[in-house]
């Protein structure tokens, strides 16, 4: 199994993001990750573009497995601040997360989502707490 598989099995554990938003890990590296949300008719509010909770999901989970996808430790979001720019136009929505600082006991994550089209939808920062693995 490579890491990826193994990463994105890790992951399938969060049923919220992976079962009922739908998003997928597209590629991880070590404080990188790239994850992608369709945009389906589930996600929309009532005037039809993409709710704001549906984005921030996304936003939180690609933090997760940036931080967490080849780390010991874990990171847990402690604070997430998302601002949202323009509505999504496309039909995908692909979050990109790189990690700005991993302390010994907190992190900074930042994400930008955009759609399919290359507009940028949000842009969105996350402070974690890192947990440490317990020595054997």
């Amino acid at each position: 199994m490579s890491q990826l598989e193994a990463i994105r099995e890790s992951f399938a554990h969060d049923r919220f993001a992976t079962e009922a938003a739908e998003i997928t890990i597209e590629s991880v590296q070590p404080g990188e990750a790239v994850c992608i949300m369709p945009i389906l008719p589930k996600h929309l509010n009532a005037r039809g573009t993409v709710m704001g909770g549906a984005i921030f999901t996304l936003a939180d989970f690609t933090a997760a497995v940036a931080a967490n996808g080849y780390a010991e430790d874990t990171t847990i979001t402690l604070h997430g601040d998302i601002t949202y720019l323009t509505p999504a136009k496309g039909k995908t929505l692909i979050a990109h997360a790189t990690t700005v600082k991993q302390g010994r006991s907190a992190a900074l994550h930042q994400i930008e989502i955009r759609d399919d089209l290359g507009t940028l939808v949000a842009h969105a920062t996350m402070n974690g707490f890192v947990l440490h693995a317990e020595k054997k």
